[in-house]
């Protein structure tokens, strides 16, 4: 039993498996009466898991207790209960008590950063961000990830000049992202230092013209001061120092646009496309803009298919619903849903997508094509009510009545305080019966489609 209960606690608890592992420890424990020890332990342990496990924490604490006595003062025993108590304790928002188990495991185990973590989440839970700081410090040592964590944590504790700096330095290191950005510039809000800041960066580029991210930055404080001309300025500046910078082009299209040349424009954006330091939700919103470009100046939408086309390979199926969108904005219903098609094959569990192809489908009387992609939909949203109304009308016009009186009344068990879609239901229902050659049923939900009355 002393050999199963070491593995199952090796596999559930790598956090102990360095340096000496906790089956080396165990092994070397004297074995008078472990054998009853690890019996009582491994089962009041795992039942505490077992309660954990479907969210009983106060039966999961009732039962550690149990392990805690069981483990006998056996120290690897005790931590792995107290890094559970700690967690339970957590869960139950008891945070005085969660945080003196944790810190008892780091006590016995040194910084182990399973534990640690638990404590972050714990510290963030309770925005005890300055008890958050020196953990944080000690995680980024393992796992440079947390730098981000700590930017936040800073501007969070009005450090706001140690989370700027944090901020460039990432930026520098892993290139551009939407929310380091959007936290820099929460930061120039909430101090509202523009001229500070923009001397600052200025002075920071005489002596260093080569640093990418302090033009951008500058850009972005000229932008906010509405000063575009600085901003443009700085931009080719930026471009003219780094001909090979690939971030500049998220601020040159705008100002591109802004003063009418087109052709500057849509190579800008075209080079934010292809980049590969860009961020994809960066370059939807450049596609969004694109689009609108193009709808203004209809004559730059062969562009369009290069822009697919440099998307392909890695897109999700937000692009191709922005494209759908803008051909079902032009009337253009063929080209939309032919977009929308791509991009629900791509992201299948995007509800929004799938509604719109869906809908698509049915206008165009594309109803073979609904049919099969109602029924896949309808495995990851069985509560939708709109896909059992779609399904319906498919099997309707394909003339599989019975199929759409199923998929109908099964749809009307989810349906709640929606008239327009419940009166869409009784009229399908009623044409799946007419059908059928039920009369009856058929007037009467015609009937029950009639009654309701759509606000204006």
């Amino acid at each position: 039993m002393k050999l199963k209960l070491t593995y199952l606690l090796i596999l559930y608890f790598g956090m102990f498996s360095s340096e000496i592992s906790l089956a080396q420890e165990i092994k070397q424990q004297p074995t008078d009466d472990l054998g009853d020890v690890s019996d009582a332990f491994q089962e009041n342990f795992f039942e505490a898991l077992k309660q954990k496990g479907i969210e009983n924490y106060e039966l999961a604490l009732v039962a550690l207790k149990k392990a805690e006595r069981a483990a006998k003062k056996n120290p690897d025993y005790e931590a792995v209960v107290y890094f559970e108590m700690g967690k339970n304790h957590k869960f139950l928002k008891q945070y005085v008590e969660a945080e003196n188990y944790l810190n008892r495991v780091l006590a016995m185990k040194g910084e182990r950063m399973d534990v640690m973590e638990v404590l972050y989440d714990l510290y963030y839970r309770q925005r005890n961000y300055e008890a958050a700081i020196p953990l944080v410090e000690k995680l980024i040592k393992i796992d440079e990830d947390y730098k981000e964590d700590l930017a936040n944590l800073y501007h969070r504790t009005k450090q706001y000049n140690l989370s700027l700096q944090i901020l460039d330095e990432l930026d520098e290191s892993w290139g551009e992202s939407v929310y380091r950005n959007s936290l820099r510039r929460q930061i120039y809000r909430v101090t509202g230092d523009s001229e500070g800041a923009i001397k600052n960066l200025e002075s920071k580029i005489d002596k260093n013209p080569k640093k990418e991210q302090d033009y951008l930055n500058l850009i972005y404080l000229y932008s906010e001061e509405d000063n575009t001309e600085k901003a443009f300025e700085t931009a080719k500046e930026l471009l003219k120092n780094q001909p090979k910078s690939e971030l500049v082009h998220l601020a040159l299209y705008k100002f591109y646009l802004e003063e009418g040349n087109f052709t500057e424009a849509r190579n800008s954006m075209k080079k934010v496309f292809r980049s590969t330091k860009i961020e994809k939700e960066s370059k939807y919103k450049v596609l969004s803009d694109f689009l609108d470009f193009v709808s203004n100046n209809p004559e730059y939408e062969s562009d369009l298919e290069e822009i697919v086309a440099v998307f392909s390979s890695g897109a999700n199926g937000k692009v191709y619903e922005q494209l759908g969108g803008y051909f079902l904005a032009k009337g253009d219903k063929e080209s939309a849903l032919k977009f929308y098609e791509q991009g629900a094959q791509r992201d299948e569990d995007d509800f929004s997508l799938l509604k719109n192809t869906l809908l698509l489908q049915i206008d165009l009387r594309r109803f073979e094509n609904a049919l099969s992609l109602s029924e896949e939909a309808l495995e990851l949203f069985p509560a939708q009510p709109l896909l059992y109304l779609v399904n319906g009308v498919a099997n309707n016009s394909v003339g599989n009545s019975d199929e759409a009186i199923e998929s109908l009344e099964m749809g009307l068990d989810f349906l709640i305080d929606d008239p327009t879609m419940e009166k869409d239901y009784f009229e399908q229902l009623s044409a799946a019966y007419f059908a059928k050659g039920n009369n009856k049923k058929a007037e009467a939900f015609a009937k029950r489609a009639a009654e309701i009355k759509l606000p204006n």
